[in-house]
């Protein structure tokens, strides 16, 4: 219909290029979300990428990815969106980063055909990290005595209150190491041959855009507008494919009004923690 339109348009009227739709992924990864906590995650992209792989005469789909890392299973679930989308619409996807693709940021940015960078991105750290606090000795000296009941027992296993026990710390790094393997198979499945062999790929290391150019971990250096007019033409357009907006500028939730207030106290709260969280996986890379 679109087509039918543009060619019964007056000349100077018609859309002439292509146009590629451009969706963008940005933030630390975690499920949930909120007004005052803006996560990346399935829930928070799927419709986004759902109606940019939908325009029909777009041949691909640009994905701009900016992120420092976080939920290794919503990574892993963005990824996968990405890669079964591109089959099903028989589209090409190009991803470009912006300041940092690191650790799961990274796993999103393998979905792509090729990747293209900045030379001063930051790009890698596959690896997968778990980190806390340990309270013990602040709450003797607080007089507070700590209390825990459980049926099972491993119920309070890592528990920050109580002393590390070294069967506890050995089940988490088999998990995280299961939770490598599969990172490190996803990321040599995507890349294929474009990796090089270095000692140091998938110790969680992290380099920039023109180091991981030379280790196959990107395709080029470079920025969205001038690499897609190359591919597709001087004329090609970008189209920004962002979601609909409702209260406090945020798309709607369905947050029925009698509850809003009762939930903001909460929210305010859970998105100031959450930004300090967020704070320092930005800050493991200088940013």
């Amino acid at each position: 219909m679109k087509k039918l339109i543009n060619r019964l348009l007056p000349k100077k009227y018609r859309q002439t290029g292509i146009s590629i739709p451009v969706v963008r992924l940005s933030g630390a990864i975690a499920s949930g979300g909120g007004p005052f906590r803006q996560n990346l995650s399935l829930a928070s992209c799927a419709q986004l990428l759902d109606r940019a792989f939908e325009m029909k005469e777009a041949p691909a789909v640009a994905l701009i990815v900016n992120s420092p890392g976080g939920s290794p299973a919503q990574s892993r679930l963005i990824y996968r969106r990405i890669r079964d989308l591109a089959e099903e619409k028989n589209k090409k996807v190009h991803v470009f980063v912006e300041d940092v693709a690191a650790s799961g940021g990274y796993m999103i940015a393998v979905a792509g055909d090729d990747i293209t960078v900045d030379p001063s991105s930051i790009v890698g750290s596959i690896g997968v990290i778990a980190a806390g606090f340990g309270f013990t000795g602040a709450i003797e000296k607080l007089g507070i005595e700590r209390r825990v009941y459980t049926a099972g027992s491993n119920k309070s296993v890592l528990d920050p209150f109580s002393p590390e026990k070294e069967s506890d710390i050995e089940h988490l790094k088999s998990l995280q190491r299961e939770i490598h393997q599969t990172f490190i198979d996803l990321v040599k499945e995507a890349r294929g041959d474009k990796l090089v062999d270095h000692p140091d790929l998938f110790t969680g290391q992290f380099w920039t855009g023109t180091t991981a150019l030379e280790m196959g971990l990107v395709d080029a250096i470079g920025d969205i507008r001038a690499t897609l007019k190359a591919k597709y033409g001087a004329k090609t357009k970008l189209s920004l494919v962002e979601p609909k907006r409702g209260l406090l500028g945020r798309r709607a939730q369905g947050v029925a009004v009698e509850t809003l207030g009762a939930q903001l106290g909460h929210q305010i709260a859970d998105g100031a923690l959450s930004a300090v969280e967020e704070r320092a996986l930005w800050a493991r890379y200088g940013l």
